[in-house]
């Protein structure tokens, strides 16, 4: 008899996470965001009800009151991880509450007890100095009677096409959990290539006709000069005219960013996509042979997203800075679903569960 399973998401965004559940077979409840704008994303998708709260005000009865009665619970959640990552590991972190919002995930899981936890973010938590943020979590799960795994993947292993690493936390009341062995090797890693290399081919600032979705960014006069200059896997360092080089880049500081404005190569997973991926100017965000920045699509498709991922009610009618931000904020749903069948076999491994 296979066990009735409930799920909850936390900070769900447009559902990557919940969607991978969901095709791994669990149930989803609820997912609860603070941006309302991932409403129509999250319940097209994920066949789900969206609850746009603040965390941080809300309270373990409310979350309760969004689970079915089923035999086990499930709560999952990656918190913004802005302020843990290295991408923006300067300033004081002790005044942006984002890294606060770990903290309210555990008071919600204190207040919850669900049966599993499950939590995806950088792998800088563990090394977070302003405060022991991920330690105390681990801590309070600890307390709480769970048996816990967490461990930094790397995401061409488990067949998501961009070389992003990854801290993935599991925790079950039931027993010893842990998450599924690689499913790939560097010799069958999917790649820039075969993910995105069969998409129309289009310019900057243009749109396929057959893909709203599949959209560039407008170059400015100089960046495409640079793009036109920088070849796969290079650096504007050794690639560039000095004419086209930034004067914040020549310093000693500056010197260190050299995969900005690069391009991608065809025949290895991308590097990890961020909220600015369709920027060239944000990394090596380039495409490999056309002029331009990655599009929309190539984000979503190099995020796991599949084709058929429905981001708005109206494809004609959003806001290109936003859904980036969105598509690159998601947990790769190649991810959700191994950790939903990592918690399905650790399930069964412990009779479905039953306590």
């Amino acid at each position: 008899m296979k066990p009735k399973i409930s799920v909850v998401d936390l900070f769900c965004g447009i559902g990557g996470f919940s969607y991978g559940l969901y095709k791994s077979g669990l149930k989803i409840d609820a997912g609860v965001d603070i941006d309302n704008s991932c409403q129509y994303a999250f319940e097209a998708n994920c066949k789900s009800k969206f609850l746009c709260e603040d965390i941080a005000k809300l309270t373990g009865e409310e979350i309760n009151a969004l689970y079915t009665k089923n035999d086990v619970k499930v709560l999952v959640g990656c918190a913004p991880c802005q302020p843990f990552s290295s991408y923006t590991f300067k300033g004081d972190k002790q005044k942006d509450r984002r890294w606060q919002l770990l903290y309210e995930f555990s008071r919600i899981i204190n207040e919850v007890k669900p049966d599993i936890v499950s939590m995806e973010n950088v792998p800088q938590l563990l090394n977070f100095k302003k405060a022991p943020v991920f330690k105390d979590f681990v801590s309070d799960l600890k307390e709480g009677g769970y048996f816990i795994w967490d461990n930094i993947i790397y995401a061409p292993d488990y067949g998501i096409p961009q070389k992003r690493k990854r801290l993935v936390l599991l925790a079950s009341k039931f027993g010893n959990i842990s998450l599924l062995p690689p499913t790939h090797t560097p010799e069958n890693y999917l790649t820039v290539r075969g993910t995105i290399g069969q998409l129309d081919k289009i310019k900057s600032g243009e749109s396929s006709p057959n893909d709203i979705f599949h959209k560039a960014s407008k170059l400015s006069d100089k960046n495409l000069q640079r793009i036109r200059q920088s070849i796969p896997g290079g650096s504007w360092k050794r690639d560039w005219d000095d004419n086209l080089k930034l004067a914040c880049h020549k310093s000693s500081k500056g010197q260190t960013y050299v995969s900005i404005y690069g391009r991608m190569k065809w025949d290895e997973p991308s590097p990890t996509m961020t909220t600015f991926c369709t920027g060239i100017g944000n990394g090596r965000f380039g495409h490999p042979e056309q002029d331009r920045a990655i599009s929309l699509r190539e984000a979503a498709l190099l995020q796991s997203f599949p084709m058929d991922y429905k981001f708005v009610e109206n494809p004609k009618d959003f806001r290109f800075g936003n859904l980036s931000k969105q598509i690159g904020n998601a947990v790769p749903p190649k991810l959700g679903e191994i950790i939903g069948l990592s918690i399905l076999k650790h399930l069964k491994e412990n009779n479905y569960g039953k306590k």
